[in-house]
């Protein structure tokens, strides 16, 4: 039998365990990267390791998350940032550069290798081939140290396509398509890989959009063959020497296919709360709009901004709304002004943003009070623009042109003639100025790392006692966020380097009298745990969500289910992941509810902890999928310990 492709890069990096479905295997990386949101943490943990020169081949820290400089905490988080890069080996791209998923796509991304990085849209430079995985600060930060990642084995489903899109239906509709299949969860425990005769109707920056997003579907990561179209991609890059064939086996067997019709697709919006929530443009007619954003990681490549732009040439943005675009890089920005894009776009109204991150993560542009945005970016959690009340939806680049122009939601017909759409593509060669990179000097040992009174030390946690008493701190239901959990926004994202002052945001969008509960159990000798339903901790990989929690002095999450990346932040930082051994026994918990637990470090070696409920007089058993190597982390108190005790006793 044959090897699927992620099967073959996973095979050729193995360093631990075996490639069986749910078996926690490790591997080595040969790429990193982070940026300005989740690298301060991870570094503030790399410094405490005395590592000299990070030990991965390369390495690239971005600075495009929060560019908004309300105040002294962001500049100062950016010097900080550039000196650990100087001193230990990073390249370090400036702020205005790019969008680290697309710039790092564009400029170093290389197929059959594997890249490792501290955010969960890492998965879009798989578009070329390669594996791209996003894991939390934290585990970024150990890759530099040389440490191999860790994760279960994940099963292969392909995704098989066939035929060809029509006009005005973009890549993003085949997302909205997936998400309606499979939901937010359908992706669990999987590497989704692309395949079919479909592939060449799709280029190397509709690709991304597929692999960037496979993050909203839970999935470990996405994949495409590398093939002629990467390798023109490549060329356009002027790196078509990184160029390799990379493909499944003719023999490959997949644990679960699943097949779209390119033909069949037409454009899809999702409906605030979550990607999930999809629906046909033309289920809902005439549904008024406040704001329209076009851009993120997600969409705002050359191709996608173009097409924008071609919708709305000779065109005005419809007075009852506002039109913001953010463009990938600044080299693309470049592209487009020079081949008259970017004339369009002023011409009609659009109000063109600095190359950031920016809106999808709630810095700038956050709509009115209980306004209704349409959006390109990768999620539209409840909050997550930034305004508490706002109804954000989600769509492609075509049909946020049209909508923006109309001022209600509307497919790229109700303006035009669709078909010129399909001309657009990537372009044949792209600017290359790689001259806001900065590499780093060969010898760093020299370089003063710059920290300014914001950033505070990061909090180690405690070894695991033997006997716990804690109080049900929260009570929440199922697909909390970790932005529920930690805001984002550009005010809080200010706070990124200090957990103290973060800390006291908790859970604020969701219940105010969180900070204030969790602080008044431990005044009384108890720990908090986190009582929670289905999918707890869904999507950004934002490590903070462990961390703060951890820093107040909880103790445990005990939910029906927990995602990925915040699973292993969760055990990074010493918290336990219980599960409902009996799912209904949620019920038999309410906030306030005194636990208990004896035996605790026996217990957890054995991956079942029973809990007293005091209060009702009842015993809730809770598992824990852990591997061996999990176990004796948590046991520790958390990855920082352990890591940072190896590598001593490795140095002795």
């Amino acid at each position: 039998m044959g090897m699927t492709l992620a099967e073959k890069i996973i095979a050729s990096h193995l360093i631990e365990g075996r490639m069986e479905p749910g078996s926690e295997i490790a591997i080595r990386a040969d790429q990193w990267l982070s940026h300005d949101m989740n690298a301060p943490m991870g570094f503030l943990g790399f410094e405490t390791l005395g590592i000299p020169r990070v030990r991965v081949p390369l390495a690239v820290l971005y600075t495009d998350h929060n560019l908004v400089q309300v105040d002294y905490k962001t500049p100062d988080d950016f010097a900080y940032l550039q000196s650990i890069a100087q001193k230990y080996g990073i390249h370090f791209s400036r702020a205005g550069n790019g969008i680290c998923h697309i710039t790092h796509t564009h400029r170093f991304a290389v197929p059959g290798q594997v890249l490792i990085g501290a955010d969960s849209h890492t998965t879009m430079s798989s578009s070329v081939g390669m594996l791209a995985i996003g894991v939390g600060g934290l585990d970024g930060a150990l890759i530099l140290a040389g440490e191999p990642f860790y994760f279960k084995m994940p099963q292969i489903m392909g995704v098989r396509l066939t035929g060809k899109r029509r006009a005005g239906v973009g890549s993003k509709d085949l997302m909205l398509e997936l998400l309606r299949r499979l939901s937010v969860k359908g992706g669990v425990g999987y590497i989704l890989e692309y395949l079919g005769p479909g592939l060449e109707d799709l280029d190397v920056s509709e690709r991304a959009t597929l692999t960037n997003m496979g993050a909203e579907l839970g999935a470990t990561t996405s994949i495409f063959p590398s093939d002629a179209l990467t390798r023109a991609f490549l060329r356009a890059q002027r790196r078509e020497q990184d160029w390799t064939e990379q493909r499944a086996d003719p023999d490959a067997e997949y644990a679960r296919t699943i097949e779209v019709d390119l033909g069949e697709l037409e454009p899809l919006v999702a409906k605030p709360h979550m990607p999930d929530n999809v629906v046909r443009v033309a289920d809902l007619p005439h549904t008024p709009i406040d704001q329209v954003v076009v851009g993120s990681c997600t969409n705002a490549s050359y191709a996608d901004i173009a097409k924008v732009a071609t919708i709305l040439d000779g065109r005005m943005v419809n007075p009852e709304c506002t039109l913001s675009v953010v463009i990938g890089t600044r080299a693309v920005y470049e592209m487009l002004v020079r081949d008259g894009y970017f004339r369009k776009l002023i011409a009609a109204g659009a109000r063109v943003l600095e190359v950031a991150c920016g809106p999808c993560n709630g810095v700038g542009q956050a709509p009115g009070s209980g306004k209704v945005s349409l959006r390109t970016q990768n999620r539209n959690f409840k909050g997550r623009s930034g305004t508490a009340d706002a109804e954000v939806y989600l769509c492609g680049p075509e049909v946020a042109a049209a909508s923006a122009v109309l001022g209600y939601i509307a497919a790229p017909e109700a303006v035009m003639d669709p078909k010129p759409l399909l001309s657009i593509k990537d372009p044949e060669a792209y600017i290359v100025d790689d001259r806001m990179i900065v590499p780093p000097p060969a010898d760093g040992s020299g370089v003063q790392i710059v920290k300014g009174p914001n950033i505070k030390p990061m909090p180690i946690n405690e070894p695991l006692p033997d006997r716990v008493e804690a109080e049900a701190v929260i009570r929440l239901l199922d697909d909390v966020t970790t932005d529920d959990i930690v805001p984002a926004g550009t005010t809080l994202s200010n706070m990124r380097s200090n957990v103290p002052a973060l800390s006291e945001h908790l859970f604020e969008r969701v219940d105010t009298g969180f900070v204030g509960r969790i602080k008044d159990a431990r005044k009384n000798g108890r720990y908090g745990i986190i009582v929670a339903g289905e999918n707890y901790g869904q999507g950004s990989s934002r490590e903070h969500a462990a961390l703060c929690p951890m820093s107040l002095g909880v103790k445990a999450v005990l939910v029906k289910s927990l995602a990925r990346i915040h699973k292993d932040n969760l055990i990074n930082y010493g918290v336990l992941p219980l599960l409902f051994e009996n799912k209904s026994d949620y019920d038999k918990i309410e906030q306030g509810d005194l636990l208990e637990a004896d035996s605790l470090r026996e217990q957890l070696k054995a991956r079942r902890i029973v809990l007293r409920n005091r209060t009702k007089g009842t015993e809730i058993p809770a598992v824990l999928e852990l591997s061996d190597r999990e176990t004796i982390i948590l046991l520790a108190g958390g990855k920082l310990t352990y890591v940072r005790d190896k590598h001593r006793a490795a140095a002795d």
